[in-house]
């Protein structure tokens, strides 16, 4: 299962660098490349949901590797053709790929006893985070000289097989757990409303915020969520129960992961620019995408696994939510470090593994909160909408970023973009910390034989 959360994060980062190559090989605008991204993000968005329910209610390991099967699909397309909407589409289908995780935790809850779950879900979870700084890396060496951007794709094909094969061989297969129906018009509904609600988000300063298109898709997607949640309460066997999203625990615990998400790109995307901007701005350090990718961020993402490794220690004996708010201080304290210090190599580096070790933690702990609370029947499903949170909230981040290093002052954005970037990641973080902190379930002193009999009770405790 780290091996398939590692083809997750591979296929979210290792395209991002070559977006311009894209452009010029393909001979089209950045714009229009930058819909390879879009796609992306809105198939994910659409169809996340609706398989991890499909893990739910059918064998775990054929749902996964149906997945695996359309990612492959999308790696191959993707490396063959010349076409800008061939390779749009190539995207749409690695898009399946984020659901890879929550059905990863599906098959671990099933596996694994209860005492286990936790560590090894931080550790899968450090193998996501880790998995993006190795794809920055694979992708800088793909990509020296004049190499075609196919090559991305050919590395994706490779190793999604190498996935498969793995699958095939080790994960096990067990009948199903849990019985019921797919609510196609829900999934449709949910599907929908995130894409556009998505859309707006990532097209937004292109097309412009007041725009017809951007207001257009902005209330349809309102329109269709609130369509679907009216649904959704009146569906004898919903996709996702609105008891469950509303309860406490479950509502800040996700507002929280689109926090952490938030955080993760202010990260990413601010640490990139700065180590990628000319010497001459006065600020930045003239780094190539490799020498970006492997100085300045892969010693934090080494530095996010070995704590993924750690944590889950932590976790069993403390508990998620302690470990989380500790681990938010941390992330407090990097992005303020980043904020103020990072004219010198060593403080960019310094800040970047308290930044990466608190993502680490985040990634970990969250989606552990959100099984301890749900039955396992709506483990894969309830991990979704929280992937979906961090994808909501990555996007949200990817945005305001462009808005600020859009700003051109002598042909570079002025450092104070990068100062008011690092501080949004420090806001994140600390309302992380708040929402956390109050997220606290009323079902904790309960003992377990108990907690069963009062979630038969509609969850009335939420």
């Amino acid at each position: 299962m780290s091996v398939v959360a590692l083809t997750v994060a591979i296929l979210q980062t290792g395209v991002v660098p070559v977006l311009g190559v894209m452009a010029r090989q393909l001979d089209v605008s950045a714009v229009d490349v930058s819909w390879a991204v879009t796609a992306n993000l809105l198939a994910a968005a659409a169809s996340t949901p609706l398989l991890g329910r499909l893990a739910d209610l059918h064998v775990k390991k054929h749902v996964l590797l149906m997945v695996l099967a359309l990612v492959l699909a999308g790696s191959l397309l993707g490396a063959a053709t010349t076409s800008l909407p061939l390779l749009i589409l190539a995207r749409v289908l690695q898009g399946a790929s984020f659901a890879l995780y929550p059905i990863g935790v599906s098959i671990l809850r099933e596996e694994l006893p209860p005492d286990r779950l936790m560590s090894t879900m931080a550790v899968l979870s450090g193998v996501l985070g880790f998995g993006g700084g190795v794809g920055l890396v694979i992708t800088g060496l793909l990509m020296r000289g004049d190499a075609s951007y196919h090559r991305v794709f050919w590395f994706t094909t490779a190793f999604v097989v190498l996935v498969i094969v793995a699958a095939v061989t080790v994960v096990p297969s067990r009948p199903r757990s849990a019985t019921g129906t797919v609510d196609w018009a829900g999934a449709a509904g949910l599907g929908i409303g995130l894409s556009l609600l998505l859309l707006v988000v990532t097209k937004g300063t292109s097309w412009g915020w007041t725009s017809a298109r951007a207001v257009a898709a902005g209330l349809g997607g309102a329109a269709a969520l609130g369509s679907w949640w009216w649904w959704e309460r009146r569906c004898a066997q919903p996709l996702v129960s609105t008891v469950m999203l509303a309860r406490r625990p479950i509502l800040l615990t996700n507002v929280a992961t689109v926090a952490v998400g938030m955080g993760l790109y202010f990260a990413f995307l601010g640490l990139t620019g700065l180590a990628q901007a000319p010497v001459a701005s006065g600020y930045g350090f003239g780094a190539s995408v490799l020498e970006a990718s492997v100085v300045y961020l892969l010693p934090g993402a080494v530095a996010g696994f070995l704590t993924a490794l750690v944590s889950g220690r932590f976790i069993d004996r403390y508990g998620a939510r302690p470990v989380l708010i500790v681990g938010t201080g941390v992330g407090v304290a990097g992005f303020t470090m980043l904020a103020v210090a990072h004219s010198t190599a060593w403080q960019l580096i310094a800040a970047s593994l308290l930044v990466n070790a608190y993502i680490s933690l985040a990634y970990g702990a969250l989606p552990a909160l959100v099984v301890q609370e749900v039955d396992m029947g709506e483990t894969g499903v309830a991990t979704s909408i929280n992937a979906i949170a961090r994808t909501v909230g990555a996007s949200v981040a990817a945005a305001i970023v462009a808005v600020l290093l859009g700003r051109d002052v002598n042909g570079h954005p002025p450092e104070s973009s990068y100062t008011a970037t690092f501080a949004l990641g420090a806001v994140t973080a600390c309302i992380a910390m708040l929402l956390i902190a109050a997220s606290r379930s009323r079902l904790r002193d309960i003992e377990p034989a108990e907690v069963t009999d009062y979630r038969a009770m509609n969850h009335e405790w939420g």
